[in-house]
């Protein structure tokens, strides 16, 4: 655990850690973001397209390591600063791969950052998405952020273990929900990965840096921070894996932590 008082740098991932199951910020934590010493770092699984309902609620707009470290995006320029995608060959390997080891698995892929989603007919997406139907030829065959796969409604943690033996280390394999969606990046690209690149940027080392989250694929953000904390509301995973825990997403736990040990 780092010392507080060397905080140079907060990060945080969003849903199920920042916002509220209504997709909100509490008055308090958009408050508390606003006031902070230090730089702020978004740190999200989300593509770009899903970041501006989160920026809106902010009176500033904080750099954001998105799609699980793929990319960073500025949104003052909005523009990506870092990228880091799978190639096509990548993305074609690993659906040969999957599809042999799942054959009723179904593939989309997140583009430049996140701006544009792809899909197959099978690929179930929500209703707040744009249909970008897609044979599998045309998912791979240029560069992407982020594999996605499904098979079904299926146990998150049981099937992003199946997925990453398939994969056999060859890709970062993990996921941030409970429906059986399972987020594929190129190999060590992780949230960490993305974070240290922000970080350095910055001139901030790991050991300055304190990192909130509360699902699988923030871990290794967590755990290459200087201070990792995690949500009450956590996957067993993270808590397993963070230095601290603090209240839940929906009692402020983020902004409770900052009030607490970082001075204004």
């Amino acid at each position: 655990m780092n010392d507080p008082a060397r905080v140079k740098l907060v990060a945080t991932d969003l849903d199920g850690t920042l916002v509220r199951g209504d997709r909100s910020l509490s008055p308090r934590t958009v408050a508390v973001l606003d006031a902070l010493p230090v730089p702020l770092v978004i740190a999200t699984g989300r593509p770009v397209r899903w970041l501006f309902n989160v920026y809106e609620q902010l009176s500033h707009k904080p750099i954001a390591v998105v799609a699980n470290g793929a990319a960073v995006y500025d949104p003052e320029r909005d523009e990506l600063m870092h990228s880091a995608p799978l190639s096509a060959e990548e993305l074609a390997h690993a659906c040969a791969v999957l599809r042999e080891a799942v054959p009723e698995a179904a593939f989309a892929v997140e583009r430049d950052g996140g701006r544009t989603l792809l899909h197959e007919a099978a690929h179930q997406i929500g209703p707040w998405e744009r249909a970008n139907e897609a044979l599998l030829a045309e998912l791979v065959n240029a560069p992407a952020a982020k594999l996605l796969v499904r098979a079904g409604r299926r146990d998150a943690d049981e099937f992003t273990a199946l997925v990453g033996a398939a994969l056999q280390g060859a890709y970062e394999a993990t996921h941030s929900s409970s429906s059986g969606l399972v987020e594929i990046s190129a190999a060590g690209v992780t949230k960490a990965s993305g974070l240290a690149w922000v970080a350095a940027r910055l001139g901030v080392e790991a050991a300055e840096v304190v990192a909130f989250g509360d699902m699988p694929n923030d871990v290794p953000m967590l755990t290459w921070a200087g201070t990792g904390v995690a949500v009450a509301n956590a996957h067993p995973a993270v808590l397993a894996a963070a230095d601290e825990v603090t209240a839940s997403n929906e009692d402020d736990g983020v902004a409770l932590w900052i009030e607490k040990n970082l001075e204004f």
